[in-house]
């Protein structure tokens, strides 16, 4: 567990600049004729259009994106009435969460009003700014009020998360739980401590699932609540039971076999627990101190299933699971409300996705490997990326069924892909090499079958439909491997290539190779032995064509791979060298990078295959190379060492491609800006083009270039690396790949072995 302090707390809330959020441009603004359309003359034009229709503004503004989180400071975390201003932390943090984990702008919005009334009225006024109001800790029973007020008098979603993000999310995993232990909501004993705003929304949801409402016991600071009880609010009158046997919590929990703790610390003792029916289920969600510590439950008996409100313990009830991805799919159908509709649809979708295999992000985060449905995870967790997708769809289809969408989205497919660019955890790039590979999936062959990670990454391309894995290793060990991270290896073929039963297929490749290479001195003993490495046996498994493409890297030092796929698949005809390249795919576009691997001191006719290359790959992905080689000099400013082997390779190219988009040798800040470039060289071929192929000097500039951009942007996605130049489709990875990352190589390498294959097709 982090422990958290007051100095560190602070220090994070000053920082360089005060606060947690900020707003951002999102239009150009740099030109005269830029804030002429932001503002007067070119801005009256949507005004006008939004004054003949106002749902025009989720067209031309912000609206269909905006979030106010709002709140009158009345009922902060647990520190209570701590007033509008001091609460604006909270807020700000709410906001935050907003826009990383749903991309939706806020405006925190703190009122100094404590009056139900006048702060109806304040909201009211300032909604049409808004495309949602997500109402946050505002006390009981106001808050009641307050939201039913507002959900009637606006025409957009409105929300207190305190009352009903908890709600949703602590019955998906009451849903869950249950299934766990399996047992049904309508028979199940409840007992509620607590009566605030959340423990009644939660109640209501949990009827909603099924729950009976003779078998719920709740509970306030004088105890059970009775019927008989005198002054009770219309809320907590719901609940009120005509029991008269329980007065206490001690007594309210016997033979229970759920408790649900929304009130305050170390309240339930472990003879509670051990009170309960068989196999309880305890949710201790009071924050940051649970009505009871996780140990202490734990440890009062074996067959109990636990969730708390904190991150370092499993199963945690946490609202972020919930509310941005709800007001998503609301904000994306421009709902005029959130609805029980919605609400149970989120429920369901939260509950469903904790039953589906986890991604490799979150066991990465949590540091394990194998999160399955069951007791010590039966609530997906925040940092799933699946929720963005699954949550809003869910809600956005039930706005629409509802009848309180203002318009529709008929492909879904297409909306989940937008929302995960937006978020981005898969672009426009990575979804077409995806969609492409599907089309034409091939055999590729994984060399490291034992490292977690290609194994990881065979499963999940099998799962893609991206290719069909070959996993070259120990199959026993494989197989081990594989059921240690609950991984399916159904469809995936494993070949232990130093097994008996491959002698005749080592020897055979053997020949094959020996026959290859005589004149460089190859026997057939020599390349026997060299058929027990897994390099060697793979990329010959490729060049018979058992095999269409072959990924390998993790263990491997480069310069091992290199010199066995020169060996063993060959250099393209009318080249001397191969390279690779990184894609690098950032907010200001997508960017080739050349030779970030292979080529360590080029020289001029290295520098020319490499450029070459790098025009033709850049094709490969159906886009029109411009390409800019770098250099610390700028059109022979320098006219020695690696600037002239540049600029002499620069003339090269454009005496044989005359029509290509090339030139340098320039720095990299002219290559980038092109109103720089054409200001200072207006002669250059680039003149008016944006460059998007970068080809360095060295394999040192290069590496360190890509690498750079991906330590300090860490939105930036880099695909790669991406071989150019071999007769066959052999890629690399490295130690440091991610299974995302060979995934997409995987990707890369099946189009190129795709593409391979009609080339030749055309040929014969």
């Amino acid at each position: 567990m982090v422990k958290i302090t007051k100095e560190a707390a602070l220090a994070y809330h000053e920082g360089s600049r005060p606060g947690k959020i900020e707003v951002k441009p999102t239009k150009a603004y740099s030109t005269q004729t830029d804030l002429s359309l932001a503002y007067s003359p070119g801005v009256a034009f949507p005004c006008l259009e939004i004054q003949d229709n106002p749902n025009d503004a989720y067209k031309y503004t912000d609206k269909g994106n905006l979030v106010a989180v709002i709140s009158n400071g009345t009922a902060v975390l647990g520190l209570g009435d701590i007033g509008a201003m001091s609460g604006k932390p909270v807020m700000e943090g709410k906001g935050l969460l907003f826009k990383i984990y749903g991309g939706i702008d806020v405006f925190d919005i703190e009122i100094a009003e404590k009056d139900p009334e006048k702060f109806c009225e304040t909201v009211e006024r300032i909604a049409p700014t808004f495309g949602g109001i997500n109402l946050e800790d505002i006390k009981a029973p106001q808050c009641f009020y307050i939201e039913e007020r507002l959900k009637k008098t606006l025409d957009i979603p409105v929300m207190h998360d305190d009352q009903h993000g908890t709600a949703i999310i602590s019955a998906a995993g009451l849903k869950n739980a249950l299934e766990v232990n399996g047992k049904d909501i309508s028979k199940v004993k409840i007992v509620v401590n607590g009566a605030g705003a959340a423990a009644i929304s939660c109640t209501k949801m949990y009827m909603a699932l099924g729950a009976r409402r003779e078998n719920i016991l709740m509970l306030d600071s004088k105890g059970v609540i009775t019927s008989d009880r005198e002054n009770l609010t219309e809320q907590k009158k719901l609940f009120a039971t005509e029991r008269r046997d329980v007065h206490n919590l001690e007594e309210a929990i016997k033979g229970a076999d759920v408790f649900v703790g929304l009130s305050k610390g170390n309240v339930l003792t472990q003879d509670m627990i051990r009170s309960m029916a068989d196999q309880p289920i305890v949710f201790a969600l009071a924050n940051p101190v649970p009505e009871i510590s996780y140990e202490d439950a734990m440890a009062s008996r074996p067959d109990v299933l636990m969730s708390t409100g904190r991150s370092d313990y499993p199963n945690q009830i946490n609202n972020v699971i919930g509310f941005p991805y709800i007001f998503r799919g609301a904000l994306d159908v421009h709902a005029s409300a959130i609805n029980e509709e919605m609400k149970l649809a989120a429920v369901n979708a939260i509950a469903d996705l904790a039953k589906q295999p986890v991604p490799d992000v979150v066991n990465d985060v949590y540091h394990v490997n194998n999160l399955t449905f069951g007791p010590l995870y039966f609530i997906p967790k925040p940092v799933d990326p699946r929720l963005i997708t699954e949550v809003s769809a869910a809600v956005a289809k039930a706005a629409i069924e509802s009848g309180v969408a203002r318009t529709t989205i008929t492909d879904w497919a297409a909306y989940k892909n937008r929302l995960r660019e937006m978020l981005g955890q898969e672009t426009k790039l990575t979804q077409k090499l995806y969609d492409t590979a599907r089309k034409h999936p091939q055999k590729v062959v994984f060399a490291e079958g034992l490292h977690p990670s290609m194994l990881k990454a065979a499963v999940q391309a099998k799962a893609e439909g991206i290719c069909q894995p070959i996993l070259l290793g120990n199959d026993e060990r494989i197989e081990k491997l594989a059921k240690e991270l609950e991984l399916s290896l159904d469809g995936i073929e494993i070949v232990n290539l130093r097994h008996d039963n491959q002698s005749e297929r080592r020897e055979r490749y053997a020949k094959i190779m020996a026959e290859k290479r005589q004149r460089q001195g190859c026997t057939f003993e020599e390349a026997n032995d060299k058929m027990f490495e897994r390099n060697y046996f793979g990329m010959m498994m490729v060049e018979t064509g058992e095999a269409d493409a072959f990924i390998t890297g993790l263990y491997t030092k480069y310069s091992n791979t290199i010199k066995v796929a020169k060996e063993v698949i060959g250099i393209q005809p009318g080249y001397t060298h191969f390279g690779t390249m990184h894609i690098l795919n950032t907010s200001k576009g997508v960017y080739y990078i050349a030779d970030t691997l292979i080529n360590r001191h080029p020289d001029k006719n290295t520098l020319l295959d490499v450029a070459k290359l790098s025009a033709s790959t850049v094709r490969f992905f159906n886009e029109e190379p411009n390409i800019a080689m770098i250099s610390y000099s700028n059109f022979g400013t320098d006219d020695c060492g690696s600037p002239l082997q540049v600029h002499e390779a620069v003339a090269e190219m454009q005496r044989q491609y005359p029509e290509l988009a090339i030139d340098g040798e320039m720095q990299i800040n002219f290559a980038l800006n092109k109103d720089l470039r054409d200001s200072k060289y207006p002669f250059s071929r680039l003149k008016g083009k944006d460059v998007n192929t970068l080809v360095f000097p060295n394999l040192s500039s290069a590496n360190a270039a890509y690498k750079l951009l991906q330590g300090i942007d860490g939105d930036a996605e880099i695909i790669g690396p991406i071989q150019m130049g071999l007769n066959k489709p052999i890629h690399f990875t490295d130690f440091e790949s991610s299974v995302r990352d060979i995934v997409n190589v995987t990707a890369v390498a099946v189009i190129d072995a795709y593409v391979a294959k009609i080339k030749e097709g055309k040929k014969q």
